[in-house]
């Protein structure tokens, strides 16, 4: 089977994209030529993750890197980040006892969302992870009474995003109430240790950055005058993954994004990266399978693709159409035309791109299986258990 690949080769060179970070490797395509799926599968390899570890690695420098578990919680992944060396950001005691699990030392880990179970603090403190973020008063409270002494810091809110995907109001404070939070933080006891912020998903160009470092460094500058003596800068995610526009080179675009940090914060400080999408997304592909191609109507320019595989079984980034996944079919470099793309269940929501169509190519049929590239983030993990009776997404890994 011949699969198009015209996200790679030239094109890829010519904007510095290595092409394994635009297509699918050869251990994918060797295992996915080799079987035949019955439901979607995601296929991903543990060495491309390995390689774009070690790239953000050699780019972030002295930063530690922890790894936003919500991205993709399969155990396999977690096993490789450790082996490498790397730290985890968890969301939830279930990421936090996911990760002790596999032998992550409690140190190693951040329990980074703001809104947690007093439960989950006591018990996450118990089990020795030292480090908790907060943006509201009420959370500090909790982090005072159940995880008494313990290492925080405070989220701010990022106003302003360049990010093809900015994060909504739900998280983060404003710098007034930053302040006040560092203060509340101190009379209770606890390490008011730095700030957080997360500059939004998808920030495809270092220079998007600036807006929210800068935010940040003045938040940082009036908390030094307040007395308080921060040392932890934790810059979150927002490292992107190839969907389709071109990217710097992992490595190069890390350097940079270090280089405005230290600029603006010097060498003393403790920088914390949190890559989700940017480390796992270009190790996946998705297998799937069109189970109809049709027209509303002989006069539509577009055609209605159906998927077995939507919105609810591994697809929710199409959302907004926010994420714009790539495709390859057995079709090649055949003629191609506008496609609506869907998903296969009994619910209207289930469209995944309408507003900006697919091109897909124009021999495309029903049973044709369709590679749906940069999947490695958010899929298996949004899949839903059996909605509408389809099942939710299969994982394997290879490398």
């Amino acid at each position: 089977m011949r699969y198009a690949a015209a996200f790679a080769g030239e094109a890829a060179r010519l904007y510095d994209i290595h092409p394994a970070a635009s297509a699918v490797s050869p251990r994918q395509d060797a295992y996915i030529r080799s079987r035949d799926f019955d439901r979607p599968t995601v296929v991903f390899d543990l060495e491309m993750l390995r390689q774009k570890y070690r790239a953000l690695e050699a780019g972030l420098g002295d930063a530690t890197i922890h790894y936003a578990v919500k991205a993709n919680p399969a155990p396999e992944i977690v096993a490789a980040v450790l082996a490498l060396g790397g730290r985890f950001d968890c969301a939830s005691r279930g990421e936090v006892d996911l990760c002790l699990g596999l032998g992550v030392p409690a140190e190693r880990i951040a329990f980074g969302n703001t809104i947690k179970r007093a439960a989950d603090i006591a018990h996450a403190h118990a089990m020795g992870v030292e480090q908790f973020a907060a943006d509201a008063e009420e959370e500090l409270r909790k982090i005072a009474a159940h995880a008494p002494g313990a290492r925080v810091v405070i989220r701010m809110l990022v106003e302003a995003s360049e990010a093809d995907w900015p994060l909504s109001r739900k998280f983060g404070c404003s710098h007034r109430e930053a302040l006040r939070l560092m203060d509340l933080g101190r009379f209770l006891g606890l390490d008011v240790a730095g700030i957080s912020f997360h500059p939004g998903s998808q920030v495809r160009e270092p220079a998007m950055w600036a807006g929210a470092l800068d935010a940040a460094h003045a938040l940082w500058t009036a908390a030094e005058a307040a007395g308080h003596g921060l040392r932890i800068l934790n810059i979150g995610g927002g490292f992107p993954a190839f969907y389709g526009d071109p990217l710097p080179a992992t490595e190069a675009y890390a350097a940079e994004v270090m280089r405005m940090v230290r600029h603006r914060f010097g060498e003393e400080v403790q920088v914390m990266a949190e890559p989700g999408r940017g480390l796992v997304a270009e190790a996946g592909v998705i297998v799937a399978e069109v189970l109809l191609v049709a027209r509303k109507d002989q006069d539509d320019l577009a055609r209605w693709v159906f998927l077995d595989i939507g919105k609810f079984s591994g697809l929710a980034e199409t959302m907004d159409e926010a994420i714009r996944y790539q495709f390859e079919t057995r079709h090649g470099d055949e003629e191609t035309g506008p496609c609506i793309l869907a998903g296969p269940s009994c619910d209207s929501a289930d469209v995944l791109y309408e507003k900006r169509p697919v091109q897909l190519p124009l021999a495309l049929d029903a049973g044709d299986k369709v590679r749906i590239l940069c999947t490695g983030a958010y899929t298996t993990s949004y899949s839903s258990v059996g909605f509408n009776g389809f099942p939710p997404l299969d994982a394997v890994f290879v490398g």
